[in-house]
């Protein structure tokens, strides 16, 4: 009798196993479906689910599902979404968010739930993993100003533009793009001649437009969505006719995709970013082939966004690490955050590490917009900078003395 009582509780426990083994591992995302980046959230979804895709949607022997809270890019949408994934929804973890304020609020909500790891999906301000980083938010993208890296140089030296004024969302994250190009520029003797800072969401540039100084060699543009699309429209109907820089998103596959005739003023303009389109690449090659064929040329970009790769990098990291834990999770994931801290992830877009902040160190491209034969826009490499870390490749004394990126941070001209 003891036999056969000890062989059902062992079989009951090995059947418990079993199916603790199967049950879901639930994730959590966000993105920014509402508003002036709705495009850029759009793409970055796809970019998550040909993660999952790729991955089987599992992890560890285990089926993967996902709950989607939508934002509009404001930090108070975002800290909502965050805290109904966790609390309502009971998420193992969060993929999010997208934008730069947003990751600042949720690097704060996050130090309210130790026990949940949060992976950031793309955004790129700062001071999110810089100031104050939390143990238990990690980030496989490079922040604005690691974007910035290479592009004042090029402009300066390449180009011979030493005056430029600017254009930029006055936010977190424009303020930390327009930081890395601004910082080289002046340091390569350019000159900011004026800087005019306009909302989130503007569509109205008449005043901007009107203001801007005739005697620069450039304009920079550190717009996105549809902000960058209203700007270039409204500058091509005034007659605008200016050289331009690009910031990362102005140049982005969500902005060179948009309708109308208004984005053939970006052909020529010098940029720079996190991946290049036209890169010849093998690994970048074959992730634009399969974002091509996982959705309907109607759906989707020619190539991906940054957006895309974005969240399809933070996404396979994250499913990287669940299978090299053997989907263990709880109990503040210490060996999930351990492989996330340590894991080289060998991206198409370039190899990836984190430093002690749980920030990526990257590849970075300075770029420009070429015509392509069939008439549409794409990116393509004029340089590749490896090994950018969040301080520029400064020691931090010097890159603290610059100050946190704003609308007078770097001080030039």
């Amino acid at each position: 009798m003891r036999t056969l009582m000890t062989t059902v509780a062992v079989s009951a426990i090995l059947a418990s196993g079993a199916a603790m083994a199967q049950d879901p591992i639930k994730i959590g995302v966000t993105a920014v479906l509402e508003g002036t980046y709705t495009v850029l959230g759009e793409d970055g979804m796809r970019g998550f689910k040909l993660a999952l895709k790729q991955h089987n949607e599992e992890a560890a022997g285990r089926p993967i599902e996902y709950v989607l809270a939508p934002t509009d890019a404001s930090p108070d949408s975002a800290v909502r979404a965050v805290r109904k994934l966790i609390e309502q929804d009971e998420v193992d973890f969060v993929i999010g968010p997208l934008s730069g304020s947003e990751g600042i609020a949720v690097r704060d909500l996050a130090k309210n739930y130790p026990d949940v790891t949060i992976i950031d999906a793309a955004s790129g301000a700062q001071e999110t993993t810089y100031v104050n980083p939390s143990e238990n938010y990690f980030r496989f993208n490079m922040d604005g100003a690691q974007w910035g890296v290479g592009l004042g140089s090029y402009v300066a030296n390449e180009k011979g533009w030493k005056y430029v004024a600017s254009v930029a969302e006055d936010y977190s994250f424009s303020h930390t793009n327009f930081l890395g190009f601004a910082k080289e520029f002046c340091d390569a003797g350019g000159e900011i001649v004026e800087r005019f800072w306009v909302p989130l969401g503007t569509k109205d540039f008449a005043s901007v437009i009107a203001a801007l100084p005739d005697d620069v060699d450039a304009i920079y543009l550190g717009l996105g969505g549809g902000d960058a699309v209203n700007f270039l429209t409204q500058y091509q109907q005034a007659g605008g006719e200016a050289n331009l820089i690009g910031g990362t998103i102005m140049v982005d596959g969500t902005v060179l995709n948009s309708k109308g005739s208004a984005k053939q003023a970006l052909i020529g303009t010098p940029a720079s970013s996190g991946q290049a389109d036209t890169w010849d690449d093998p690994k970048w090659q074959e992730y634009v082939k399969a974002y091509q064929d996982a959705y309907p040329p109607e759906e989707r970009f020619a190539s991906p966004s940054l957006l895309a790769t974005n969240y399809y990098n933070a996404t396979t990291a994250a499913l990287t690490c669940l299978d090299e834990v053997d989907g263990k999770l709880g109990g503040g994931d210490p060996e999930f955050r351990a492989c996330l801290s340590s894991i080289e992830l060998d991206a198409p877009n370039g190899k990836i590490t984190l430093d002690e902040n749980r920030q990526a160190i990257g590849s970075n491209f300075v770029i420009e917009v070429v015509e392509k034969d069939d008439g549409s826009l794409a990116t393509e490499v004029v340089k590749k900078v490896d090994g950018v870390n969040q301080t520029l490749g400064m020691p931090k004394d010097k890159f603290d003395a610059m100050g946190r990126p704003g609308r007078d941070t770097p001080t030039c001209g």
